[in-house]
């Protein structure tokens, strides 16, 4: 008999599943039973199979390989052992996600805890209130959410852990609980095939012994007995008794062996082995089921974060983004509050300091009994003069490298052009009262005295209230005479007006009058500065910002835009040296005051003088940016957008050079003017680098979403190739433009 037993030669019908199959389906997931989310559950526990349609069947038909192997003598043990494999898997999964929900809770605890403590920490009245405190709170705020988001998604993933923990129990204990019955019967049918063998080798012995006994061969055979040797007759007789004994015996071991194995093949293996693939296919699905989830978790999260650091266009109304948030604190007006607020605490002064001897002192000193001093000083107020145009005819005493930063004969940087007839700079002649001694009159004052007196009413005359003087700081720009000889305070020695050498002794009596005497000085040339009114309540007259390239040229006669001019000649003359110029922004409000003063007449804006920028000059560097990112057409214009990209993708330095000279020769007049005078200008900031570490790829990164639009989704993919075309126009200014 063989050991090995032919599946096909077995009848299966009887022990046919439901489905009339020995293969089960895999478990339907949306039927199991879950915790938590999870699919977790015993053997006994497991879902009846839905019968599927002939075609889904077909598709997921076992393949023969694997049916051989499932349904062989080591198709348990396989199936052990892959089984062991999924429930390790599902354990190490679990695992992670039991760390990683520790690290995320930690974290979200702690974002929680840091965000709380800020929030009492404003309160305090050691810290800055207003719109300060009221943006940082709703800062926290944003922060406190992105807590919220990470405490529930360490919550999420603790759950999923303690699901697949459950779950590998319960696949533990069904492993155990087949690998006990499925090789018992296994043990069973080799038992009995280990039996049947003995007994045919001892009928095999048996029967040769006999056929030798038959045909009278005696060799090798013993015939004695207790009484002495036996017969013939005697030693056949038992021989065949024996062999009757044996072959019947012989003949029992192989029907208990083929029960066994019959038993095995029909009902045991087939039940161990579904029930075996039952348990991998839950624990895989689950597993899988439970990794979906994690995916979905993680974009949940980072989806949440994202949407309270800056929430879509559509729920704007109830939160606002992160940087609208910052942007709506007002430095200005949170000085002016606090200072304000200190108004009643003003102490009570006399109006008056009087002189008052002692008595016994005052009959010797005949000094008058008391009197007054003033307690405000006398105050001079340069006359108003008409605006002429400062000129230097003569030599000033000024350093060379202050004289050369701000001499008038030094042509602005690039293709500045001068305003058209009309509208050239004029500044008021007077010197700024705060640096004036009252010693020494103004050089204004040694006029003669028909030219002190007020003139007619001119346009450069102002009818505001008096300037602030001390409403700002010193800025760290020379504002004193004898510092400067180019700006809006320009002294005696560098303008071709004619003086008197030296004013007749009426006109110093009058000098020393009080400043009420004398007209208001005029505000200076460069608009509203600090000591100006808001340029954002300012009709509209000259729009200047949102209006194409071609409109100004045609409306100014200037090849390149007024505000161009500004803000480069601010930043050539104050911010060439400063780090990080054009990466730093300067004060929102300050910005939209100049943007409204540009919009009303840019021939009043006048950057010479550092007040008009509120001596910070990132403010003209934001401006300028600003200026190109309004514009209806970009600088480099949509319908050439591709051509430069597609330069941009050369990777030969050399093509791309030329490739996008090519490109910038056919841009409209006013573009390549404009263009010409920003990348020179931009060249001329890259050459410090050293100093305000803004090389030409810093540059480029600044400027490339201005210069070439960011409206499309298309354009924002490019941000990297925009940024090369900028840069690689900077690295060769010089070859494609002329300095001159």
């Amino acid at each position: 008999m063989s050991g090995e037993f032919n599946r096909n030669d077995v009848d299966f019908d009887r022990v046919a599943d439901r489905n009339g199959s020995l293969e089960p389906d895999s478990p339907d997931l949306s039927h199991a039973p879950t915790n938590g989310g999870s699919t977790v559950g015993s053997v006994d526990d497991a879902p009846v199979p839905v019968p599927v349609p002939a075609s889904a069947s077909a598709a997921r038909e076992t393949p023969k390989a694997v049916d051989d192997v499932l349904y062989s003598d080591i198709g348990i043990t396989t199936l052990l052992n892959r089984l062991k494999q999924s429930v390790a898997s599902a354990r190490d999964f679990a695992s992670f996600l039991q760390k990683r929900s520790k690290l995320e809770e930690e974290q979200a605890s702690g974002l929680k805890r840091l965000a709380t403590g800020h929030i009492d920490a404003l309160k305090k009245i050691e810290m800055r209130g207003g719109s300060y405190s009221s943006q940082v709170t709703e800062v926290m705020r944003v922060h406190e959410r992105m807590a919220d988001n990470g405490m529930q998604f360490a919550l999420s993933l603790h759950q999923m852990h303690e699901d697949l923990n459950t779950l590998t129990t319960n696949m533990e204990r069904g492993r155990k609980t087949i690998k006990h019955e499925g090789l018992d019967a296994e043990t069973r049918a080799s038992q009995a095939e280990a039996a049947m063998q003995k007994a045919k080798s001892k009928y095999d012995g048996l029967a040769d012994d006999f056929d030798r006994a038959k045909t009278g061969d005696t060799k090798g055979s013993r015939r004695i007995g207790l009484k002495g040797p036996k017969s013939q007759e005697q030693y056949e007789s038992d021989l065949q008794r024996k062999l009757q004994a044996a072959d019947a015996d012989y003949e029992e071991r192989v029907r208990l062996a083929r029960t066994q194995r019959e038993l095995l093949i029909s009902d045991h293996r087939p039940k161990a082995v579904r029930q075996l693939r039952e348990l991998c296919r839950e624990c895989d699905a689950a597993l899988t089921l439970q990794l979906q989830k994690f995916a979905t978790f993680n974009e949940k999260l980072l989806l949440g974060n994202g949407l309270a650091v800056s929430p879509l266009t559509a729920e704007s109304g109830t939160h606002k983004s992160l940087r609208d948030v910052i942007t709506d604190i007002d430095n200005e007006k949170d000085f002016h509050s606090f200072v304000g607020s200190h108004v009643n605490k003003i102490p009570a002064r006399p109006s008056e300091i009087k002189y008052e001897p002692h008595h016994t002192l005052a009959s010797k000193t005949q000094q008058p009994t008391s009197r007054s001093v003033s307690t405000n000083a006398p105050t001079i107020q340069p006359p108003v003069r008409e605006p002429t145009l400062n000129i230097n005819t003569g030599p000033t005493s000024q350093p060379t490298s202050m004289n050369s930063r701000y001499s008038t004969q030094q042509a602005p940087p690039g293709p500045l052009v001068a305003p058209s007839q009309g509208q050239a700079y004029s500044q008021p002649e007077y010197s700024a009262p705060e640096q004036r001694s009252y010693g020494q009159p103004p050089a204004s004052y040694r006029q003669a005295p028909s030219q002190a007196q007020p003139q007619p009413s001119s346009p450069y005359q102002s009818q505001s209230s008096p300037m602030q003087q001390d409403s700002y700081a010193a800025p760290p720009y020379p504002t004193h005479p004898s510092e400067r000889t180019n700006s809006s305070f320009v002294p005696q020695q560098t303008t071709g007006i004619v003086s008197s050498p030296s004013p007749p002794p009426l006109q110093q009596q009058q000098q020393q009058q009080p400043r009420s005497q004398y007209t208001k000085p005029p505000p200076s040339a460069g608009g509203a500065g600090p000591m100006s009114p808001a340029g954002a309540n300012l009709p509209r007259l000259r729009p200047t910002f949102g209006i194409s390239l071609q409109e100004l040229f045609d409306r100014d006669q200037s090849a390149v835009p007024l505000v161009v001019i500004q803000c480069i000649l601010a930043v050539d003359h104050f911010g060439i040296e400063t780090t990080g110029i054009y990466r730093q922004s300067g004060t929102s409000s300050h910005v939209q005051r100049l943007i409204g003063q540009f919009d009303h007449n840019p021939n009043t804006v006048d950057f010479r003088n550092p007040a008009a920028f509120y001596h910070d000059v990132n403010i003209p560097a934001s401006l300028l940016k600003h200026f190109f990112k309004q514009l209806p057409d970009p600088l480099f214009p949509n319908s050439s957008y591709n051509a430069f990209i597609d330069a941009a993708r050369l990777e030969e330095q050399t093509q791309r050079r030329d490739g996008l000279h090519a490109l910038i020769n056919e841009l409209p007049d006013p573009n390549y003017a404009t263009l010409r005078a920003l990348v020179l200008h931009l060249h001329r900031v890259a050459m410090n680098e050293s100093k305000n570490r803004m090389g030409s790829g810093n540059l480029a990164v600044c400027f490339a979403p201005s210069l070439m639009g960011t409206g499309s989704g298309g354009q924002i993919a490019d941000a990297g190739l925009q940024a090369r075309v900028v840069d690689t126009i900077l690295m060769n200014a010089t070859a494609i433009f002329d300095e001159d």
